[in-house]
């Protein structure tokens, strides 16, 4: 249900389970992780996409497993943390909505690009859940205060263009994978040492 497919330093993660809209399972976000992680310390990866397949990138917790548990496994926060953490270039690349503890892993990449069709929104108010702990933090550092309180306590549904205006995201493509290999570009050309210190300039 994960793809993974590397090419001249870039690994591209697919989630794949489009019956269910790309929602997700505990196995999936251990997937995840451990693909993120592995390419954090991997000398011949120097940027990484998240994207999914279909008209949804995510549509978040699979219902089942939240109700079982999984909307509170730490394992989301290992996800998002291995992203923000890792020494390259990492890009989600939206095919579709984004909805629920998916957005985290958006949340958590240093750049966002999505296709002009796409809703993001994360209805933990209305659900009855707490978002991810780091998740609150992230959004409001991209949309200020107020905005996060817009998406998380109000619960609206941001489309592509509001998400683009606001800082949400950071291009809108018909084909985001590629737009973000295109964003890439530079950091596959450079060493990834320089990757790594530039970002580490920024986040710190």
């Amino acid at each position: 249900m994960i793809d993974v497919t590397t090419q001249d330093r870039l690994r591209v993660l697919t989630i794949d389970r489009q019956e269910k809209a790309n929602s997700l399972t505990r196995e999936m976000l251990v997937a995840l992780a451990s693909q993120v992680e592995e390419a954090a310390v991997d000398p011949a990866i120097q940027a990484l996409v998240l994207t999914g397949r279909g008209k949804v990138f995510s549509a978040g917790a699979d219902l089942e497993a939240a109700r079982a548990g999984l909307a509170t496994d730490g394992v989301w926060e290992r996800l998002s943390g291995a992203i923000a953490d890792a020494p390259i270039l990492t890009i989600a690349a939206l095919n579709g909505t984004a909805a629920g503890g998916a957005l985290g892993m958006v949340l958590a990449c240093d750049l966002r690009v999505s296709v002009p069709g796409a809703k993001i929104f994360y209805p933990v108010m209305k659900l009855g859940f707490l978002p991810q702990p780091s998740d609150p933090e992230r959004l409001a550092a991209l949309v200020g205060p107020a905005r996060a309180k817009l998406i998380l306590m109000a619960g609206q549904k941001i489309p592509a263009d509001e998400a683009l205006a606001m800082g949400l995201l950071d291009r809108l493509a018909d084909n985001p994978v590629d737009a973000a290999r295109a964003l890439a570009a530079d950091a596959l050309a450079a060493k990834r040492s320089h990757v790594a210190a530039i970002k580490e300039m920024i986040d710190d």
